[in-house]
């Protein structure tokens, strides 16, 4: 595709809530649209919530993220690499088989059996705060290491050894990191994750990375190292980053309506619904919706060439007036689970049912515990990620 004469799209949103102007202004009169990213690449991106479901869920857009033109906002491509494809970049039929694979582990029966262990995870930290001195930053003391707890012991991943995937996991997120950084920081990760993997291999324990060593070798009598390392790779970055961030950002705009805080108070069964609106309305991950065209596709009375990169403006769409009444509103009665804040289709997250019952554990007993809690500095001194590709906030000061 030609750079000439296509406009570029800001893409780093600068309120913490809203779409950006110019993502609104293509929802409403260019559903799809050739724009040019602010890293220089031309591709076509999709705001609409129809339009969106339709790319996410045809077969002749691919997720390989390896192809030349898979659209990315990173400022230079990542050099070759030949690690392993992730869950996220394969397309049919390796992708449906990589993904029954683990999908067991992740319904909603084996999920609920964690709540006793995620709300003992939870009323630790929260003990530790009320314990120690104040002002707090509730990203380091609670966002952060709740869900890295979590997926660390659902993975059987040495919980001591998370500062160094944090590190390496906040890297690979940051758009602003240079191409050969983002690899150093995957092959460190890979490398450690190896040496796990081999470990449980040789002395399984009672964790996921275990239990699909041992369904392999059962099945086919050997262990696929590289895929094993690769999807705990996926599951341990995703794992923390988005659910910490979503922690944060719920935290924050409860507080900014208190009124609407009060009903959750005061009758915790309406928390379940009010996750799924609070998904909705901050839609953190948009940018991972990318595909590639592999035959041309007409969408939305527009063809899509193969070969071209598209962008799912998520945020956008989970804004769609057409799909969502007063969709600008917070509205946790709303009830509408049809956003796509977990994407949607054959790659739609593996791990929804986790994040929604850490978020509603956490909310419910944060402020359960901690009744006055209230932000310790002025909104316009909070900073946020918007040069990350999963969005949220560097550090939250909160008093009570």
């Amino acid at each position: 595709m030609s750079a000439d004469a296509v406009p570029t799209l800001p893409v780093s949103r600068t309120c913490p809530y809203a779409p950006l102007a110019e993502h609104r202004k293509l929802r409403e009169e260019t559903p799809i649209a050739k724009v040019k990213l602010p890293n220089g690449r031309v591709v076509w991106v999709a705001t609409s919530h129809k339009d969106i479901r339709t790319i996410l869920s045809d077969p002749r857009f691919s997720s390989n993220r390896r192809h030349p033109n898979f659209p990315t906002l990173a400022h230079e491509r990542p050099p070759s690499s030949d690690l392993k494809p992730m869950l996220l970049e394969l397309d049919p039929p390796e992708h449906g088989q990589a993904r029954r694979a683990v999908l067991g582990e992740f319904t909603l029966q084996r999920i609920n059996a964690l709540a006793p262990r995620i709300q003992q995870i939870v009323d630790e930290h929260i003990d530790a705060m009320l314990a120690g001195p104040r002002p707090v930053d509730l990203v380091q003391a609670l966002s952060l290491p709740v869900p890295s707890l979590v997926i660390c012991e659902l993975l059987g991943v040495p919980y001591s050894d998370h500062d160094f995937f944090q590190k390496h996991s906040s890297l690979i997120v940051n758009q602003k990191t240079p191409a050969d950084v983002i690899m150093g920081s995957v092959v460190e990760l890979m490398t450690y994750l190896g040496k796990l993997v081999g470990a449980k291999a040789q002395s399984p324990t009672e964790d996921l990375l275990s239990r699909q060593i041992q369904k392999q070798l059962a099945e086919t009598g050997a262990v696929d190292f590289e895929g094993m390392v690769s999807m705990a790779f996926l599951l341990l970055i995703a794992g923390h980053e988005t659910t910490a961030n979503m922690i944060s950002l719920s935290t924050l705009v409860l507080l900014q309506h208190p009124e609407k805080l009060a009903a959750i108070k005061q009758d915790p069964s309406k928390t379940i619904g009010a996750v799924e609106e609070l998904l909705r309305y901050f839609t953190i991950a948009e940018s991972a919706l990318g595909r590639v065209a592999t035959d041309d596709v007409e969408i939305g009375g527009v063809v899509i060439k193969a070969g071209e990169g598209v962008f799912a403006l998520a945020n956008t769409a989970n804004r769609d007036p057409e799909v969502f009444e007063n969709a600008d509103e917070l509205d946790l009665e709303r009830g509408s689970r049809n956003h796509l804040a977990f994407g949607f289709g054959p790659h739609q997250c593996l791990g929804q049912n986790l994040a929604r019952l850490e978020l509603q554990i956490v909310i419910d007993t944060l402020f359960r515990r901690i009744p006055e809690l209230r932000s310790a500095v002025p909104f316009e001194q909070l900073s946020f990620k918007d040069s990350s590709t999963v969005y949220g906030m560097h550090e939250f000061p909160v008093t009570w």
